[in-house]
């Protein structure tokens, strides 16, 4: 029998991270400061903050605007009783974006979103993450620093540039390799997999609403290495097949 894997709380907060397409954000209510709560989709940042976008006409977008203290809840959407499962509470400051990779980002993990991101009374936002607080079951309650879930990108200039062509290039000429590190790798269901992100830490994988984060190994800053880590990966899930 293999021994269990020893808990890691960074790693579990930044899978949940990764991994989390929808959320629940709670922000504090203009006026009289009383909490609300409601459902958003959300994406990353290269280095895993936060994106959100939402409409000026939205509830949460009007406290927001009045007092930008949020909070972020991913959770793993675990089969059973929900409480079972892991989840991450993010705190911080949302704020306006206008920064390209932010929308491309968001827009490759919702692509949904595409139909209204233009709208006028639409923003992109990005949670500057102050606090984090690790809940993965019974004795895994862990509060952890922003640096300890966020992925440093200080010599990672050139990957996160080849970004954009990374992930075209995976959903063009290696789809199959996708598949085999999802299905055989990831053991998830077989599924359309494509690829929609990359950082030194890990590759973003995506089948309709689910997602999963493929972990690299030691950490990867340019495209070259990149390239030889994923032909290694791929040869390791075919040895499984």
């Amino acid at each position: 029998m293999k021994p269990a894997a020893e808990f890691n709380p960074k790693s579990a907060a930044k899978k949940l991270l990764r991994e989390g397409r929808t959320g629940a954000l709670a922000t504090l209510m203009a006026g009289s400061g009383d909490p609300y709560c409601s459902l958003v989709n959300v994406a990353t940042a290269a280095d895993g903050s936060p994106l959100l976008l939402l409409s000026k006409l939205a509830v949460h977008t009007k406290n927001i605007l009045t007092d930008a203290r949020v909070s972020l809840m991913l959770d793993e959407r675990k089969l059973g009783d929900p409480l079972e499962g892991a989840r991450v509470m993010l705190m911080g400051r949302a704020a306006v974006t206008d920064d390209a990779e932010s929308r491309r980002r968001y827009l490759v993990r919702q692509p949904e979103a595409q139909m209204f991101a233009s709208f006028g009374d639409f923003n992109f936002y990005r949670i500057t993450i102050t606090g984090v607080h690790l809940v993965a079951g019974f004795g895994r309650i862990v509060n952890l620093k922003p640096a300890d879930v966020l992925t440093n990108l200080a010599d990672a200039d050139a990957l996160v540039a080849a970004e954009s062509e990374i992930i075209a290039h995976m959903n063009t000429d290696h789809v199959d390799a996708i598949r085999l590190y999802a299905t055989k790798l990831l053991t998830a269901p077989d599924g359309d997999w494509r690829c929609v992100g990359c950082d030194p830490e890990g590759m973003d994988l995506q089948s309709g609403r689910t997602a999963l984060r493929l972990p690299f190994p030691q950490r990867i800053t340019a495209p070259g290495p990149l390239r030889d880590e994923l032909k290694r990966l791929a040869e390791l899930a075919r040895a499984k097949d």
